[in-house]
């Protein structure tokens, strides 16, 4: 088996996974193909201006590219150059036919399989690096192995990723996971993906299971972050009613060590590529499985963070005075989190429409969204973008803080105030910005679960 790999799929999971492996392991050649040449293009760009913000990512490349990190389009020749091929394409939530709303849509990952076979010109290690449903490596397995000439191992190797930290998170991974069949065949093609990454990871941090337990590891692990974000989200909504602080009740009960503090802060709710998508998979697979309680479970936790951005606005609504017609209100952030441009699933998005809808005059300001918010809200008419936080609030009656970009409590507050409309409000939904100082200035303030 040679030592080169190919991922096809160079987005969030294949251009950051692929940098650091191939910074790591500087004998193997390492490469991204991808049938979108745009995007392509934009990671071989001479001034670095990559398709994916990611904290720390661009000094990777620049270290890596054109050593032993390549870009192309060309699947075919990449395929039959390497012998272990990483598929990274995108699986995201069907929103047709059977499954509508819950189950993955699976068309380019068959179509990348297919491709697989059509251009293998020889035995091939195949890793599952999307996030998909339980036993798909066995569908991936009856497309590749009807093969005339060779054979495929298929293993799952999913990502743990958290964007603004994803290339932390892969130089210093809490665990690698790696499933492979329980066969003779399925241990070397194991051994052989171990081996890329035992170049840096220790070998103890390296897991290897079966691969269903592998491919259901991703969606419950998921699940459970995603239950944790809309559990604190419940009871914050029940210290507003009672005059708790969920701040201080998240610090308790962090500090229990069986519950631990990550996850536990109160905010508009959890967004990005994976939560939701997975936990409706999750839900999907209950489903068909005749497991309907936990089904319901499940939803649950999707319903409480939809209803979370739902009470943003009513709580907007309660303190301007019953109506927001007219007034102008500023969302500071429309990435789904700090430290990224990703804007998938974005809790600010939501919040956007719901403001529309009540026929306020929105403007949205963010550091490395803006395009991507105005892609996503390009149906809205009459929405302003600023990249300028100062110009955004300018004349607003409120500001909607959404995303807790760093520089954000070191903005000059007295001027934001100065240039509002009075009573200027103040919605920290991260509570993240010291609210006595702001209360000082002059600003009404609200915070989640406070």
């Amino acid at each position: 088996m040679n030592r080169d790999i190919v991922c096809i799929g160079a987005g969030y999971i294949g251009g950051p996974t692929m940098a650091v492996i191939a910074k790591m392991n500087p004998d193997r050649k390492v490469i991204v193909v991808d049938i979108n040449a745009e995007r392509i293009a934009a990671w071989n760009s001479e001034d670095y201006s990559i398709p994916i913000y990611e904290p720390g990512l661009v000094d990777v490349v620049k270290e890596v590219r054109g050593r032993n990190l390549f870009f192309s389009t060309d699947i075919k020749g990449t395929v039959q150059q390497c012998d272990i091929v990483f598929v990274g394409v995108n699986t995201p939530t069907k929103m047709f036919g059977r499954g509508s709303g819950r189950a993955s849509d699976l068309q380019y990952w068959e179509a990348t399989a297919r491709s697989i076979k059509e251009y293998a010109n020889g035995d091939k290690v195949v890793v599952e690096k999307s996030t998909l449903p339980v036993r798909t490596a066995a569908a991936m397995e009856a497309i590749l192995n009807d093969h005339a000439s060779y054979s495929f191992t298929v293993l799952s190797n999913p990502e743990f990723l958290a964007e603004g930290t994803a290339i932390k998170d892969l130089l210093e991974p809490d665990r690698v996971l790696i499933g492979g069949p329980e066969t003779e065949e399925g241990h070397r093609a194991l051994e052989a993906v171990v081996d890329v990454y035992a170049a840096w990871v220790p070998r103890e941090r390296i897991l290897t299971t079966n691969v269903w337990s592998a491919e259901l590891t991703k969606l419950a692990a998921n699940a459970f972050l995603a239950q944790r974000v809309s559990s604190i989200n419940a009871i914050a909504g029940l210290c507003e009613a009672t005059g708790a602080d969920v701040d201080e009740v998240a610090r308790v009960v962090g500090a229990d060590r069986r519950i631990g503090p990550k996850f536990l802060k109160a905010g508009p709710g959890f967004g990005g590529s994976c939560f939701k998508k997975d936990v409706l998979n999750l839900v999907y697979l209950c489903e068909t499985f005749g497991l309907h309680t936990a089904a319901e479970y499940w939803m649950g936790v999707i319903k409480m963070n939809q209803h979370q951005q739902e009470r943003i606005v009513s709580r907007l609504f309660s303190a301007m005075f019953n109506t927001l017609a007219n007034k102008k209100i500023a969302l500071f952030g429309f990435a789904f989190k700090a430290d990224t441009g990703d804007t998938r699933e974005t809790p600010a998005a939501t919040v956007a429409r719901l403001l529309a809808e009540e026929h306020v005059r929105v403007t949205v300001t963010d550091p490395k969204a803006l395009d991507n918010a105005r892609r996503d809200l390009a149906d809205l008419s009459g929405v302003v973008y600023e990249a300028d936080e100062y110009k955004a609030a300018e004349g607003a009656d409120a500001i909607v803080l959404m995303t807790d970009w760093r520089h954000y409590p070191t903005l000059d507050w007295r001027k934001i105030y100065d240039s509002m409309r009075k009573p200027a409000l103040v919605f920290d939904t991260r509570n993240c910005l010291d609210a006595a100082e702001l209360k000082q200035i002059g600003f009404r303030v609200l915070n989640v679960g406070k």
